[in-house]
């Protein structure tokens, strides 16, 4: 197992390839997966697939200021086996009663439920998350792709939550640019939210950092988080990103992080 491209006393950041980190993580280290992997979609045909991200899913020009990324061109069979694969480790290192979220779109939801039952989770349902009337329409014949969705299921048994609970099944949640770090990013105050079905004080597993936004908000919410992710501008994002909120941790739109002052850096955990 590498060591971590940064580490604190609430996350660890691993730059890699995410297959292949998974495998060098233990049993059992984490309570829960929330990550929001490439989505392999934005098209009809393999042409459109094989395009470059920016061109796939940045329609307003504001994209092309934020780095592109490498994942996303598998056809809808391989990236089935491929999501199959990383979901099956996820599931050997979440503890048993754990949270699977996986985000997704209308295109790949099929293949993500199919996945993620092929790799032993137990499918719960699906969140929607509605971005808003901002949400673009090719045209105006079209619904709006106005909301993307969270597969989520768990390790065997839904235990009764004793923290919070229960908890919604569509968020609204707008996209606001100054939030916006990655051409995919999601909200941090969306990620806050779903990481309300763990307690504070646990730990969130995210193979696809991307800009680090579920390390944020695990961070700012008194949680504890181990990330991959592959590109080093995107791992050098995250880790100021994890500055900031270390200095003034309202910025990362979610609750003040409890203290985590005693507590032993979990990069230990991940390294044999």
């Amino acid at each position: 197992m590498k060591h971590p491209f940064y580490t604190d006393p609430a996350v660890t950041l691993y730059q890699g390839e995410a297959l292949a980190t998974l495998q060098g993580l233990p049993d059992g280290a984490v309570e829960a997966l929330v990550t929001d992997p490439p989505y392999s979609s934005g098209g009809f045909t393999r042409g459109d697939r094989n395009q470059d991200p920016g061109d796939k899913y940045v329609q307003d020009g504001t994209g092309i200021t934020r780095p592109s990324f490498t994942g996303d061109n598998r056809d809808g069979r391989s990236w089935c086996y491929w999501c199959a694969l990383w979901l099956s480790e996820c599931a050997r290192i979440v503890k048993p009663g754990g949270y699977a979220l996986m985000f997704t779109d209308w295109r790949m939801l099929p293949l993500a439920t199919d996945a993620l039952q092929a790799a032993g989770w137990l499918w719960r349902g699906i969140i929607a998350w509605d971005k808003g009337l901002g949400a673009r329409a090719p045209h105006k014949g079209y619904f709006r792709h106005q909301c993307e969705y969270i597969v989520w299921g768990t390790r065997g048994m839904c235990a009764a939550a004793t923290h919070a609970g229960p908890f919604a099944g569509c968020y609204r949640v707008p996209v606001l640019q100054s939030d916006k770090h990655h051409m995919t990013g999601k909200p941090t105050a969306l990620m806050g939210a779903l990481l309300e079905c763990i307690p504070p004080g646990a730990t969130v597993l995210d193979p696809f950092a991307g800009s680090g936004t579920t390390l944020v908000a695990s961070a700012a919410s008194g949680r504890r988080a181990i990330g991959v992710e592959m590109e080093s501008e995107y791992c050098r994002i995250t880790v100021d990103r994890l500055r900031q909120i270390g200095a003034q941790p309202e910025l990362a739109g979610v609750a003040t992080p409890q203290d985590s002052s005693k507590q032993a850096p979990i990069g230990a955990t991940a390294t044999p």
